[in-house]
């Protein structure tokens, strides 16, 4: 891998998880090495590796770590132990549907094995991994055909190759928009607490000179104002099965910001990340992290001690005020029930 611009923030290699230590970047770029379903379990909840595909990948390779560290046990026994491994990952992060998702499939491999076979498991991992990242190079050609010549984009945290297999959801779309002549610029918001906007996708961003300025959160309304903004595009970590969308804390500010001032907004997500068994955003569960996330930056206090913190990591958008969310199975307009359930009538791509 060139570390010097890695196209993916996973690598599955000689049996061993490579991950991208996101929490470094942009000052250092570091690789870890994880062997063990407790370490990715560890790197998935510290967020060592972060957005919805991206976990839900990571996850699907513990599930073979775990089959390799009990291959010697007999059949019974290496599936109890498995089986427990994939129930304490599904635990690691509440919100990003693509988690249970992929453990599911890796769960329905092993099901349907008469023994354990780590090498299916292993090419199941690596099933889900490529396909990711075909799925984000569909939906980057399909979003960007929604855009016009000369763009300008905001965008909210970091749905890029960092997120997810490689190419990217959100970023996918502005990667393919630039190929195509059809960027001119990106407005990324800086995504408190965490950073996601200023310390990954600006960063991510000119590792490949696409232009992109940096604004602090709570500019974007100005910034909507005063430049020529034709879409807001972001990612998701979860999509209701009324088109609802959880997603980065912000999100739904923005969207709110698009109706009033008139501005499209585009919502970039594979068909994994929409959850059928959740009919509204009222059912997706909020993940909650810690008040130092917010009090502490960088290691210097920023709060009084005694201020109470409330610190959710996501919000939620209602389908109401998305223009069009795009997937690999096409893009779906106005999104509602009956569109989304139309859309998983759909052969796959």
């Amino acid at each position: 891998m060139d570390k010097s611009l890695p196209n993916r923030a996973i690598e599955w290699r000689d049996r061993q998880l490579i991950l991208l230590d996101q929490r470094r970047l942009p000052n250092a770029v570091e690789f870890l090495s994880i062997d063990t379903v407790s370490g990715t379990f560890d790197a998935i909840r510290d967020m060592v590796v972060r957005g919805a595909p991206a976990i839900g990948i990571t996850a699907a390779y513990g599930v073979v770590l775990s089959a390799l560290k009990h291959q010697q046990l007999d059949d019974g026994n290496a599936r109890q132990q498995i089986n427990t491994d994939i129930a304490r990952l599904s635990t690691a992060r509440p919100t990003a549907v693509n988690l249970a998702w992929a453990l599911q499939r890796m769960q329905k491999c092993l099901q349907n094995q008469n023994s354990v076979c780590l090498n299916s498991l292993e090419k199941e991992a690596i099933a889900i991994h490529q396909e990711d990242i075909a799925a984000n190079k569909v939906m980057g050609e399909l979003g960007a055909s929604f855009m016009d010549a000369q763009s300008t984009v905001m965008t909210h945290c970091n749905a890029g190759a960092l997120a997810t297999g490689g190419y990217g959801t959100a970023l996918g779309v502005i990667r393919s928009a630039f190929a195509h002549g059809k960027l001119e610029k990106v407005f990324a918001n800086e995504t408190r607490p965490w950073f996601q906007g200023s310390r990954l996708t600006a960063w991510e961003l000119e590792q490949e000179q696409i232009p992109v300025n940096l604004i602090c959160d709570s500019a974007a309304a100005s910034a909507l104002r005063a430049h020529h903004v034709d879409w807001i595009i972001v990612g998701a970590d979860r999509v209701a099965a009324n088109g609802d969308v959880a997603n980065k804390i912000g999100t739904y500010s923005l969207a709110v910001l698009a109706k009033h001032m008139g501005k499209k907004f585009m919502v970039v997500a594979p068909t994994s990340t929409i959850d059928l068994n959740s009919a509204s955003g009222d059912d997706i569960e909020i993940e909650q992290r810690d008040r130092q996330e917010v009090t502490n930056v960088g290691g210097n206090i920023m709060a009084t001690e005694g201020a109470k913190v409330w610190n959710p990591v996501f919000d939620v958008t209602p389908a109401a005020l998305i223009d069009v969310l795009i997937t690999e199975r096409g893009a779906v307009e106005n999104p509602n029930t009956s569109k989304i359930v139309q859309l998983f009538s759909k052969q796959d791509v």
